[in-house]
């Protein structure tokens, strides 16, 4: 007689948007949009495009969803003041398809930044770095991990 109502699997309004149908796509245009703004802008080759919007793309999501903390939103009554969003997302479950997304496409920003230079130097090693960094922070084993106490709770 009664409808059992299933909760969605994630309340936390920080995350839940990344969810939505369309994310991904949304995600990979912008991409795509910051390259022809970086392209048109500076007037630079293909490749030094890429480079700049790989890096770019390294500095926005590696503050957003590896360095910052909490939530903008006060009705979680502080529950998430210790995690980053990557820690928020998917209530902290490993290996889900949102999460091997965005592992992917900084790896793929790579690819195509590193091949647009011919892989020539400085280039490739700023590309290498940033995705070494970006891989590294998303690793299962890194969850709740703070190297060297950096960006710990006081």
């Amino acid at each position: 007689m009664y409808v059992k109502a299933v909760p969605p699997t994630d309340l936390n309004r920080n995350t839940e948007w990344f969810t939505y149908p369309g994310v991904w796509t949304t995600y990979i245009l912008m991409v795509l949009m910051s390259w022809l703004i970086v392209l048109s802008l500076f007037g630079c080759s293909h490749g030094m495009a890429w480079t700049i919007v790989h890096l770019a793309h390294f500095l926005i999501t590696y503050h957003f969803f590896h360095w910052k903390k909490g939530t903008p939103f006060a009705d979680d009554q502080g529950i998430y003041n210790g995690l980053t969003w990557w820690e928020q997302i998917e209530n902290g479950k490993q290996l889900t398809r949102n999460r091997k997304f965005l592992t992917v496409a900084p790896v793929v920003l790579y690819l195509i930044a590193s091949h647009t230079t011919d892989y020539q130097n400085p280039m490739l090693f700023f590309n290498t770095l940033a995705v070494f960094v970006l891989v590294v922070a998303k690793f299962p084993h890194m969850h709740k991990v703070r190297i060297f106490g950096i960006n710990a709770d006081q």
